[in-house]
């Protein structure tokens, strides 16, 4: 990490940082509530002014006038590839490779379940998907439902453990590679050209979840020669609570097999109403049920905040200021938290860390992180909680998510004043503030 000059670490000097933002404007595309300091875009990423008209459009005008002649008149039934083509250009894929459809764990269904027949046609011995211990849970229950359907056995591991495992002579039973690019625990960044290119070794296929990386980082699937890639819309793309998600496969493998859920719009030719089956080509086989209209006319309201960084220097841009964001956060922590006991859970090195810096809780228990989120979100900082083990590996988290579309430096200082003066005060033992809501 590079070391901050002390000078540059006051709200002055963060304000005039923002002034000299030549990203600054990029804020304006978005409906941000007075009174809240917004870090929590890794989960949730915050309204775009242009979506409510949008959706308002979407609903009255198209549906309301138009009815099912929008199908055709609107370009509804476009959207699966054509916000897929936006978000294309954002991860690397080419214009046709990446379609919108469904959740990311419907589509990690049907790239991994894709993923597996593959290998096990090529090879009949890899009979192992392998991933990191701490992926999303998701994930790692799609991955356990994939590999009972096909008789394959799924291995989590440590990420440092990883490589020893597709070692030579080690992986040859290893039929696909399942990661997170960045970890949604620790914003831990893994590299995928480097990664994609051992599983690739290994006689293994690739596959990426970008859910924390799409729109927070540069990715370049095809430059990195993965095999399968899905992600998620309403983080970094604000594409709104429950966008659709995408999914994308290299062309050498989009036309080998059928995916498991075949449905209406991923057949060759949905409005002949035939009643056997035949794939689409490439990448609109992976497309499954009628398209979210309203949904997806949400997302691409969200992609498009993302796109207009293009003229701006574009994710290359975007990714500096996260660093800058993310560096100054670590500092300021570092200067006023030192004897809080929170500890850095995420990686120093700004090259192996996304665009979110974590906060591990003691294990001693003598801090209650749930507690510590729920005062700092009353105060109008919004962050969020991530439940561990509890373990010095895998302890409790603080989790802080920096969306340079819109997170200004003097956002960051703001937090970490809020969170140094929750802790020294001792807000958080407040009974109110451990009572736990559904979503934590």
């Amino acid at each position: 990490m590079t070391a901050l000059d002390p000078q540059d670490l006051g709200r002055a000097a963060c304000a005039a940082r923002d002034a000299a933002d030549p990203l600054a404007t990029l804020r304006e595309q978005f409906d941000l509530p007075p009174g809240v300091n917004y870090l929590d875009g890794n989960s949730l990423g915050v309204l775009p002014r242009a979506t409510a008209a949008r959706v308002h459009d979407v609903v009255t005008r198209e549906w309301g006038q138009g009815l099912i002649r929008s199908w055709n008149s609107a370009g509804w039934i476009d959207l699966p590839r054509r916000v897929g083509d936006k978000i294309g250009r954002l991860v690397g894929a080419a214009p046709g490779e990446l379609v919108v459809a469904d959740s990311t764990s419907v589509n990690l269904f049907k790239v991994l379940s894709a993923a597996a027949r593959i290998a096990q046609a090529d090879d009949a011995a890899r009979r192992v998907i392998v991933s990191e211990r701490s992926n999303f849970p998701t994930d790692l229950y799609i991955a356990e439902s994939v590999a009972a359907q096909h008789g394959m056995t799924l291995e989590l591991l440590d990420i440092d453990a990883i490589p020893a495992r597709l070692a030579p002579g080690a992986g040859a039973d290893v039929a696909v590679l399942m990661l997170t690019q960045v970890n949604y625990r620790s914003g831990r960044m893994a590299d995928m050209a480097a990664v994609t290119a051992l599983a690739h070794g290994a006689g293994a296929l690739m596959l990426w979840d970008l859910a924390h990386s799409a729109g927070a980082v540069p990715v370049d699937l095809n430059g990195a020669d993965a095999d399968f890639a899905v992600g998620c819309g309403y983080k970094y793309l604000n594409g709104g609570p429950g966008a659709p998600a995408f999914c994308w496969a290299h062309p050498r493998h989009a036309e080998r097999f059928w995916q498991p859920l075949s449905g209406w719009m991923g057949h060759a030719a949905p409005f002949v109403f035939e009643p056997g089956y035949r794939p689409a080509p490439g990448i609109g086989r992976y497309l499954c049920g009628t398209p979210q209209v309203i949904g997806m006319s949400a997302l691409e309201c969200g992609v498009d905040t993302v796109l207009a960084a293009e003229p701006l220097g574009g994710m290359a841009a975007l990714r500096a200021k996260s660093v800058a964001l993310s560096e100054l956060f670590i500092a300021l922590v570092r200067r006023h938290l030192a004897g809080s006991g929170l500890t850095i859970h995420t990686p120093l090195d700004a090259a192996r860390r996304g665009s979110q810096v974590s906060l591990g809780v003691p294990a001693d228990g003598s801090v209650d992180g749930y507690a510590v989120m729920q005062a700092l979100i009353a105060r109008g900082v919004i962050g969020d909680y991530r439940a561990g083990d509890g373990s010095a590996a895998e302890p409790h988290l603080l989790r802080f998510g920096f969306t340079p579309l819109y997170t200004r430096f003097q956002d960051v200082f703001d937090a970490v004043e809020a969170l140094a003066e929750v802790l020294a005060r001792g807000e958080w033992r407040e009974e109110r503030f451990a009572r736990k809501s559904a979503v934590t």
